[in-house]
């Protein structure tokens, strides 16, 4: 990551996955004496991102920001070099910004708060040490005196389309006036408690003080400008304004930044490894297709996929790579599943066959566990996966919510670039899972059932005025959905227990599917870039004689919550809630395991609880 000052250094270090989920374009990170945001794409330096290969996933983000897209690339890295201190890896990295731009001085005597371009605080760099740049107020107090660091301010504005912007301080404080020649400001606390109420902005003018807590809810509205549709991390702004309320908010707010993602795993194209090898980057082999078979051999190590081909051989990548033109000259390719990123997914998990292939490996289960042979179908240990994650844009204030299948039609999200992006940054994880595939004819039957119709009325109800109120589409992902991700959740806690890793670091894939190609099955799975997503302890859990008392244990104890009867008698309609019988004692999990925010979850449709007991599918 570099840093803001002229000559750009590394000053800090993120994983690739935390640029996708946390620190992405336009977010607010920390530096050690800074506040800085993650800069667009145009900032970024493609020449040291590597490409990845996903097929699956570029033809899903093509179709989500347009055809221009032309790769998925991981963030630009180049290894660290202790020994050439000003090596380019010094300045290879993620460009960041200074934000908010408005800083205080930290002397308690002091307080001043100004722009940092104002000239009131001076930037320091330290080319040896670039952790220690920083921001001072030189001369504080007098001359001679010291220099206490400047720090940001703790107060930003943003907006539900995406837009943030430094809190309006002169504005605010001379109650909408803007003309305040030759006087300063500054941003003074009383009291211990650090609440909005307390802290107040003045100004040497002799304007009354003012209290923070004028610029929030219902006050902040009457009080706040209308968003002028700043991208800081652009650097840009809407022409006419933004029609949306800008709202204050604090520095480090968790709803500051929700990324906008799509998520694939690799799948096997083929049984054989040199045939899965060519279809993955068969966007590179393809034009060779065309081309004489010498020239083509001598043009193959050339191509960036030559390393995990050259194992096979330039004689049988060639034979491999004239099969696959000959075979996709006779195929017509379905346009609609292209961007199917579930039923392929689906097929592969379901397949009777094991698979043996360094992307994916998995193997079937003999036999389902004891006590699950009525409702459980199928049993699959999942020793190596590979998901590929894609950033696509982002939201503020809320979060978006995501369709178990996306199909384009999702929230407007805040641009990654100025113009349309010919890349995206993206991140590859490889860990093991287990699979859990339910009997279809179990679930088409509870699906029909009297009283599980009233529930999912309930439910739709609910959903359909959550959705009114934040002006989405209603579209309900159906009552089978919220039995098998309530199902997950069950089990990530219990998993957790007992396989070693924490719950947070478990997630899942729920496939759920009504109608003539049905799915119904749960994937629960951890990975990480590097050995913890791989160490075997999902996928020893998912083995018969540990599999079955697990999932025992975890229905179980999903009866009872201990804010029952609170929980099981929640009513999602009275608040337009998306949830039933569910709370954060018995089935809310971490942000990185839930694919859907904690949205879509009902104990009363898996097991019989205090308030219910007609609609669960396991009594």
């Amino acid at each position: 990551m570099t840093g803001p000052a002229t000559a750009a250094l590394r000053v800090g270090e993120l994983r690739p996955s935390q640029l996708l989920h946390t620190y992405g374009v336009g977010a607010v990170t920390d530096l050690p004496n800074l506040s800085t945001m993650v800069r667009g794409l145009d900032a970024w330096d493609p020449v040291r991102a590597r490409v990845l290969t996903e097929d699956r996933l570029l033809a899903a983000v093509r179709r989500r920001l347009g055809g221009q897209v032309a790769a998925l690339r991981t963030p630009p890295h180049l290894p660290e070099n202790p020994a050439d201190p000003y090596g380019d890896w010094t300045r290879t990295g993620v460009p960041v910004g200074l934000f908010p731009r408005w800083l205080r001085c930290s002397r308690e005597r002091c307080n001043q708060l100004a722009p940092a371009s104002g000239g009131l605080f001076q930037l320091r760099p330290n080319p040896y040490r670039p952790e220690k740049t920083k921001y001072v107020h030189v001369n504080c107090g007098g001359a001679g005196k010291g220099q206490p660091t400047a720090l940001p301010a703790r107060f930003l504005v943003a907006c539900p389309a995406g837009h943030m912007d430094d809190f309006p301080w002169v504005y605010f404080v001379h109650r909408g006036a803007s003309d305040c020649e030759g006087h300063t400001l500054s941003l003074t606390e009383s009291g211990t408690t650090g609440e909005a109420a307390n802290v107040f902005v003045r100004c040497t003018c002799g304007v009354p003080p003012r209290s923070l807590a004028d610029a929030l809810g219902q006050a902040g509205e009457r009080n706040l400008p209308a968003c002028r549709g700043h991208h800081p991390h652009l650097g840009t702004f809407t022409p006419g304004g933004c029609p949306e309320q800008a709202r204050t908010m604090v520095l480090g707010a968790t709803n500051s930044w929700f990324a906008s993602q799509l998520r694939v795993f690799s799948i096997p194209r083929a049984e054989e490894p040199l045939t899965q090898a060519v279809r993955e980057h068969w966007s590179l082999l393809s034009p060779l297709a065309a081309v004489p078979a010498d020239a083509a051999k001598m043009l193959l190590p050339t191509q960036a996929c030559w390393p995990e081909l050259e194992q096979y051989g330039a004689d049988a990548v060639w034979a491999a790579v004239t099969r696959e033109a000959q075979e996709a000259a006779g195929e017509q390719g379905d346009e609609e599943e292209e961007f199917d990123l579930i039923t392929p997914e689906w097929r592969a998990f379901t397949h009777p066959r094991d698979h043996s292939l360094p992307d994916f490996t998995t193997v079937r289960e003999r036999r389902v566990p004891d006590g699950t042979s009525d409702w459980l179908d199928s049993v699959v240990l999942v020793h190596r996966l590979r998901e590929v994650s894609a950033l696509t844009g982002f939201t503020r204030i809320e979060a978006p919510e995501w369709l178990p299948e996306d199909d384009g039609r999702t929230r407007q999200v805040a641009p990654l670039s100025r113009n349309p992006s010919t890349w995206v940054p993206c991140a590859e994880l490889r860990g093991e899972g287990v699979f859990l595939a339910l009997k279809e004819k179990q679930v088409a039957e509870w699906e029909c059932r009297p009283a599980v119709r009233a529930r999912e009325e309930v439910l739709k109800t609910a959903h359909r005025d959550w959705c009114l109120a934040r002006r989405v589409e209603p579209r309900w992902p159906g009552i089978r959905y919220v039995l098998l991700h309530t199902l997950a959740h069950v089990l990530i806690r219990q998993f957790a227990l007992e396989c070693g890793y924490g719950a947070s670091g478990i997630a899942e894939r729920i496939y759920a599917r009504s109608g003539p190609d049905p799915m119904s099955g749960i994937l629960l799975y951890t990975a990480a870039p590097d050995s913890e997503g791989t160490l075997g302890g999902l996928v020893s859990l998912g083995r018969g004689d540990r599999l079955g008392p697990a999932i025992a244990q975890a229905l179980e104890e999903a009866g009872l919550c201990s804010s029952d009867p609170m929980c099981a008698e929640h009513d999602p309609r009275v608040h337009a809630r998306l949830h039933g019988a569910a709370c954060h004692a018995c089935l809310f999990a971490a942000e990185t395991s839930c694919e859907r925010g904690n949205h879509y979850l009902d104990r009363a449709l898996l097991v019989e609880t205090l308030a219910d007991d007609k609609c669960a599918f396991r009594s």
